[in-house]
C-alpha cells in the first residue's frame, strides 16, 4: 500500500482489536496494511508520541494498543481472548471468499510451469520482500557458526515439535504427550499414526546431519521423501522416486501434471532457483510453496514440503520452522490458493504468523541451554580424537585415553565425558566426530564395546 498515513495505521489498529487484537506487533500492522515495515514503525512511534497509542514489551515483544484501551488492561492470562491464528491481509481474505465458493463454481486448472519460470531469485519475490527480510533479521543466530548449529541446538525440542506439528496436518491422531512418550519407546508396532510420526523424526535427523554437508540438492529431497514415506507406500519402489502415477487431491479443482519428464524437470528447477535465493525465509517459503504445488511424489508431497522448507534456514542458521499450531483448515486454504489462483497471500500470511511463532519458541528454548559447556570446549579435539580411536579402531575407552595422555590425573573429568558421549553416539550423530555411517553402525551392532 502506497501513502500510508497515521490515520490509515489506527483503522488497522482498531480492525485488530474488533477481532480481539487488543495488542499488537508491528508485524501484524504491516500484513493489514501491506506497507513496508519501516514506514509502519515510523507511524507507530508518532502515534505514541502523539499519545494516541500505547507501547509496551522490547524489541521483538513490543507491542501497541490503542490509548482508549488502557483503561481495562487485560491480564496476562487474558491476553488471547480469541484462539490464536494469523491476521488476515485484504489480499488474503480477498482469496478466502473465493475459496469458499463451491467446487462446482470454481475453474479446473492444472500446473502452471510459468508459477517457477517467471520467478528471477533475489530480483521477484514470492513473499513481501520487507517482511521476508524482518524474519531473517530477527530469525538468525548471530554468532558465526557451522551451518546447521542452530538447528542441533534445539534438536530435541525440534523433533518434537516439528514431527507432531506436520503429522497432525496430516490427520494423525497422536497428542502431543502422545508423542513424546512414542518417542521415548522409540517403537510402533502396527499403529500408523506413529510409524508416521517415527518418521517424521528420523527425516529431521536425517536433515540435520545431512544439510551441513550436502546442501539443498535433488539427492537431499529424495532421500526426504523416502525416509518420510517409508512403510506408509505399499509400492516401495515409489519412495524418493518421481511418480508415474495419478495423483488427485481432494476438495480442490486442482489437478497436477501427470507427466513425469515434467515433473523431473520441474523440482530441478526449483531446487536450483532456491540454491540461487540469498534470503533463507524467501528460500524457504519457495520451496514450501512450489514442492507441494508440484507434487512430485505418488504421496507424502506436502510433509516432504514442510520439512524441505527448513533446508535453507538450516543453512543460514536460523531458527527452525515447526508449523506451530498451525490449523489444518488454515493450512488447506493456503495451498488451495496456490494450486487454483497461483495467489501466495493466504499462504505468506500463515508462513509469517508460525514462522514467528516457531521463532520465539526456540529463542526460548536457546537461552534455557546457556553457555556451552567449558569442560567440552577445552578437550573438544581430544574428545574426537578419543572416540574415533574407540569406534574405528576398536580400542577400549580406558586405552583411547591412555593412549592420548588424558587420564584423571593430567586431564581431569575428560574420561568421564568421553563415556557419557559413546552412550549417547548414534547412525544421526556421528557426523560432529567425523566419523562414517559404517564404521558407527559396526560399532553399535558390536554392542558398543567399550
Amino acid at each position: 500500500m502506497s501513502g500510508l498515513t497515521p490515520a490509515m495505521v489506527l483503522e488497522a489498529i482498531r480492525r485488530l482489536a474488533d477481532e480481539g487484537r487488543l495488542s499488537v506487533s508491528s508485524t501484524d500492522v504491516t500484513r493489514v496494511t501491506q506497507a513496508s515495515s519501516s514506514t509502519v514503525r515510523r507511524h507507530l512511534e508518532a502515534l505514541c508520541v502523539n499519545g494516541q497509542l500505547t507501547r509496551s514489551g522490547a524489541a521483538r515483544a513490543t507491542r501497541y494498543r490503542l490509548a482508549g484501551s488502557a483503561s481495562s488492561p487485560l491480564t496476562s492470562t487474558q491476553e488471547l481472548p480469541v484462539a490464536p491464528g494469523p491476521v488476515w491481509s485484504p489480499a488474503a481474505v480477498e482469496l478466502g471468499r473465493k475459496l469458499d465458493l463451491p467446487l462446482g463454481a470454481r475453474s479446473p486448472v492444472t500446473y502452471r510451469r510459468e508459477f517457477v519460470e517467471a520467478y528471477v531469485p533475489n530480483e521477484t519475490w514470492l513473499m513481501p520482500q520487507s517482511l521476508a527480510r524482518d524474519l531473517y533479521r530477527d530469525g538468525r543466530l548471530r554468532e558465526q557458526q557451522p551451518a546447521g548449529t542452530y538447528a542441533r541446538k534445539v534438536l530435541e525440542q525440534l523433533l518434537i515439535d516439528l514431527s507432531w506439528s506436520s503429522s497432525r496436518l496430516e490427520g494423525n491422531r497422536y497428542t502431543l504427550l502422545a508423542t513424546e512418550d512414542l518417542f521415548k519407546r522409540g517403537t510402533a508396532g502396527s499403529d500408523t499414526d506413529a510409524v508416521m510420526l517415527l518418521n517424521h523424526k528420523a527425516a529431521i535427523e536425517f536433515l540435520v546431519d545431512a544439510v551441513p554437508m550436502q546442501g539443498l540438492s535433488t539427492a537431499l529431497i529424495r532421500n526426504l521423501h523416502a525416509v518420510l514415506m517409508q512403510d506408509l507406500l505399499a509400492d516401495t519402489d515409489a519412495l524418493g522416486v518421481i511418480r508415474k502415477k495419478l495423483v488427485n487431491i481432494s476438495d480442490t479443482v486442482y489437478v497436477p501434471t501427470q507427466v513425469p519428464g515434467l515433473l523431473e524437470e520441474m523440482l530441478e528447477r526449483i531446487l536450483a532457483k532456491a540454491r540461487l535465493v540469498k534470503n533463507p525465509v524467501e528460500a524457504a517459503f519457495f520451496l514450501w510453496v512450489n514442492l507441494a504445488y508440484l507434487q512430485p511424489f505418488e504421496d507424502g508431497n506436502k510433509r516432504t514440503s514442510r520439512l524441505a522448507a527448513n533446508i535453507p534456514l538450516m543453512l543460514y542458521n536460523c531458527a527452525p520452522l515447526s508449523f506451530l499450531d498451525v490449523s489444518p483448515h488454515d493450512y488447506a486454504q493456503a495451498m488451495l490458493g496456490v494450486y487454483e489462483f497461483l495467489d501466495v497471500s493466504r499462504a505468506a500470511d500463515l508462513f509469517a504468523w508460525t514462522y514467528r511463532r516457531s521463532m520465539n519458541k526456540y529463542v526460548v528454548v536457546m537461552e534455557s541451554i546457556g553457555a556451552p559447556n567449558p569442560l567440552r570446549l577445552r578437550y573438544r579435539e581430544y574428545l574426537t580424537e578419543a572416540i574415533g580411536l574407540v569406534v574405528r579402531d576398536g580400542k577400549s575407552a580406558q586405552a583411547a585415553v591412555q593412549e592420548l595422555g588424558l587420564t584423571e590425573a593430567e586431564a581431569p573429568g575428560f574420561e568421564a565425558m568421553l563415556l557419557d558421549e559413546l552412550k549417547k553416539l548414534e547412525v544421526f550423530n556421528y557426523a560432529r566426530y567425523r566419523l562414517t555411517l559404517t564404521a558407527t553402525q559396526a560399532w553399535i551392532d558390536a554392542d558398543r564395546p567399550h
